[in-house]
């Protein structure tokens, strides 16, 4: 049985699971569709077009569904498509598509910390986290596991790896390849997000792969085409192949790295580049 606070507004062919918890002054929109166990703090909007499946927590003054931010939207019937088990603090803001027919998706088990924004048409995967303000704009890609620190901002049509982790108030406008620590303003690719790998079960020997390719892509004297063929004939685990398939299908490009002279970044235990050494100036 759902428990819908009196304070509440649900429009007309709202569809609902079971067990739905609605608070105060929660708007869901005609046409809306939630699943079972979902929990509506007060004050949440859930547009129309808007699908959420189970187990959600959607905070005090989360809008879910809203109208894109984009003057190109005419206003024709666009879709939210939110999955399982999400975590939506305060004033998450995630928007539905803007071309007719389109989506904004997010997966299944993301947290999404207060203030956060997806812009239109993004599509967020599986355990994902954007840390307080940080914000997607429209049509980014971000894929399962990455990490997005707090105020990290994203250029339209940005793609963000696999486990990928994102430093706090970087400004990202090329795609992030999967696995790796980028920070920086604009953002550079700094290293391997190795403790990330450690925590999702990568093997030493898939782990050592990446390194590898890490270094050849970053590292080496290699262009990308070459690097990526180097990669392809050194490497064999299907995690590397991702990291390539991920750079070959790259439209903006791909964040560049730290200067080969930098040290210690090819370890990837921090988010920043080591301090260079004292010189030592010459007693004559």
């Amino acid at each position: 049985m759902n428990n819908i606070h009196p304070g509440a507004q649900v429009g007309t062919g709202v569809r609902l699971g079971e067990d739905n918890q609605i608070g105060p002054g929660c708007v869901i929109e005609d046409g809306a569709a939630l699943g079972s166990r979902n929990r509506l703090w007060m004050n949440v909007y859930v547009g129309p077009g808007t699908t959420l499946g189970d187990d959600n927590q959607l905070h005090m003054g989360a809008v879910i569904g809203h109208a894109p931010q984009d003057l190109a939207f005419t206003g024709e019937p666009t879709f939210t498509r939110i999955g399982h088990r999400n975590t939506i603090r305060e004033y998450v803001t995630i928007h539905r598509g803007t071309k007719p027919g389109s989506s904004t998706v997010l997966g299944d088990d993301n947290f999404l910390m207060a203030n956060a924004h997806v812009a239109h048409n993004c599509q967020v995967g599986n355990k994902v986290i954007l840390v307080n303000l940080a914000s997607l704009t429209g049509h980014c890609v971000i894929e399962d596991g990455a990490f997005l620190s707090g105020m990290v901002g994203l250029h339209q049509f940005t793609r963000v790896g696999r486990l990928a982790m994102l430093s706090a108030l970087s400004a990202i406008n090329k795609d992030v390849p999967p696995y790796m620590l980028c920070g920086g303003r604009p953002a550079v690719v700094q290293g391997i997000n190795v403790v990330g790998l450690r925590r999702a079960g990568f093997s030493a020997q898939v782990r050592g792969e990446i390194k590898l390719a890490y270094k050849l892509l970053y590292r080496s004297d290699l262009n990308v085409p070459h690097a990526l063929e180097a990669i392809e004939q050194q490497c064999r685990s299907e995690e590397v192949k991702h990291l390539v398939s991920f750079v070959k299908a790259s439209t903006r490009g791909i964040c560049a790295g730290l200067a080969s002279t930098d040290e210690g970044a090819e370890e990837g235990e921090s988010l920043l580049p080591r301090k260079p050494r004292a010189s030592v100036e010459d007693p004559a």
